[in-house]
Order: C-alpha cells, then structure tokens, then sequence
C-alpha cells in the first residue's frame, strides 16, 4: 500500500466525538502492549506515527488515524492489564462497547494476539464480543519472529482452537520488526473495504 498521507484526527472517549463523514474504519483490538502501535506503524512503513511504550495501558482513548483521507485505523484501548483498576477497566469497556454497538463505518476489526502464546481467557471474551456485534474479524498473530517458520502452524491451530474461531475467520502472522505479513494483512485490510461497498486505491506489493 502506497501511504500518501496519514494522521491522527483525534481521540475519542464518547460517540459524539468519533469522526461523522462516513469514511470507512477497520478497528485494531488486543491486550494491553500486545503491539497495535508498532503494527500501525509497521503498515504504514512510519517509525512513530502511533506512540509505542514499554509500559501496558497507555491506550485509554479510541484513537482515529486518517489514511490517504479515504479510511480510518481505530485504535481501541488495551485490555487485561492487572495493575489498571476495575473501575477504569470497566470505564474502558464501556468505551469499546459504545464504539462496536453502533459504529456503521465499522467494515472489520483486528485482533491481535502474540503468536508465542496461547490466547488468553481476554482475547477469547473480545473475539465473541466482536462476533456477537456481527463484525468481520482477522486474528493478527504478532511478533512472528520470535518463533520459527515451521512452528507457524503448530501456533496458529493453537489460536484458532483457544478462540473457538470460524472457519472462514483468518489468522495472520506479522512481525512489525522483520516486516512479515504487512501485505496480506493488506490484502485482507482492502478486501474487507470493498466487500463493504467502499472503494480504495490500493497498489499491491510483495514482500
């Protein structure tokens, strides 16, 4: 994918502040330091375009980030970190459940797992979350380069039978620092537009 241009429009806690010009959104959802920003930036090919840190739970907004002005990442807070309090993990919750109940621009979320373990009683919640909304979701399998190829589908069964998934859901394996999987995550990212009826020009790259 050609990036022309991209920024942040702005972080949302509250329906009345998500973006109302009915462009496109593919959301990004996983626990806590898992890697959305790192996967954001890898797509993007910009090294700090969304904030990265070393410490869990910094994600405490819904995060917009405009594409080649024609589709949204949303970044959706971190879930699972123990340290955050039940009271602002609830508040968190809240948030994302607004977004997914009512979000029309919505075509497709992402979950993101670390491919070096099995996923967690949290990502297994938000994948049903996702489904019970009625969204399209691809398993992003993370930091794919801590594991060799050839223990890719040993782990990706491992996922795919912990989150119960449906046949026809995909699961992706990327590594943002050795750059594997960004071009079927594209693929996959532009498909889920135009079965949605959008339009996005998309120059196809191998890597």
């Amino acid at each position: 994918m050609k990036i022309r241009n991209a920024e942040i429009t702005m972080s949302a806690v509250s329906k009345k502040q998500y973006p109302s010009e009915g462009v496109p959104e593919i959301a990004l959802a996983g626990r806590s330091n898992v890697g959305k920003s790192s996967l954001i930036n890898g797509l993007l090919n910009k090294r700090n375009f969304a904030r990265t840190s070393s410490t869990p739970g910094k994600t405490r907004t819904i995060n917009f980030y405009l594409i080649n002005n024609e589709f949204y990442f949303v970044d959706l807070p971190g879930y699972g970190y123990a340290k955050v309090s039940k009271t602002e993990k609830e508040k968190w919750g809240g948030i994302m459940q607004q977004y997914l109940e009512s979000r029309e621009e919505l075509c497709s979320i992402l979950l993101l797992v670390d491919v070096r373990h099995e996923p967690t009683e949290d990502d297994k919640l938000m994948y049903e979350w996702i489904k019970f909304f009625g969204y399209d979701c691809i398993v992003v399998a993370t930091k794919a380069d801590k594991i060799s190829r050839g223990q890719y589908q040993k782990h990706v069964s491992i996922i795919r039978k912990k989150l119960q998934m449906d046949s026809n859901d995909k699961v992706i394996l990327t590594s943002a620092s050795k750059k594997i999987g960004f071009s079927q995550l594209w693929d996959s990212i532009v498909e889920s537009y135009e079965e949605h009826g959008y339009e996005i020009n998309y120059e196809k790259t191998t890597e």
